[in-house]
């Protein structure tokens, strides 16, 4: 078989969760220990569009939301270890395309992710801090859930035994 008639690569993990619960820390952890590639689709967004912040204040959020399917979509055909922003799961199509996949759900409670969340990186909560995540996660922990097919809190863990666990399930799920 050529490289041409190589099935397109899926994803071997995709992470989501809500902002601040260490979807980009723990990808890369588990990228370290799999030897797969890793890809987080908000970093694309930046290095492509400059930052997120930005994308907001400039062009809204609807223009933000079109540029991360994108980037979505891309990386889930790339294969490896992918770690979605936390609202790129609003998205129907790309509800679809998890609903197949090996999805960890990256959770935290709102104790530890208190500073996690400073700064302006995260426009959705620059104005309400915990209170705001609270909401944000309250609002999307259904589509949360019915995507995942595990959870992993790292509140009170430390990440490298956090990737280690999902590491050790990601290959039980591939028996």
């Amino acid at each position: 078989m050529t490289a041409e008639q190589a099935a397109p690569a899926v994803p071997a993990l995709v992470l989501i969760g809500p902002p601040g619960a260490g979807k980009t820390k723990l990808g890369k952890r588990v990228s370290a220990l799999t030897g797969l590639p890793f890809t987080d689709t908000d970093k694309r967004i930046v290095a492509l569009h400059g930052p997120i912040a930005e994308i907001f204040a400039e062009h809204g959020e609807s223009h933000f939301r079109s540029l991360e399917r994108e980037q979505v979509a891309l990386a889930l055909a790339g294969g490896g270890i992918v770690s979605l922003g936390g609202g790129a799961v609003l998205d129907p199509r790309t509800q679809a395309d998890l609903e197949s996949l090996p999805v960890a759900l990256i959770t935290v409670s709102a104790k530890a992710v208190a500073p996690r969340i400073t700064g302006a990186k995260r426009p959705l909560l620059a104005a309400g801090g915990v209170a705001a995540w609270e909401t944000l996660v309250e609002q999307r922990r259904h589509l949360y859930e019915r995507l995942a097919s595990a959870t992993f809190d790292t509140s009170d863990i430390p990440m490298d035994r956090v990737a280690q666990q999902i590491t050790t399930w990601l290959e039980g799920f591939a028996r």
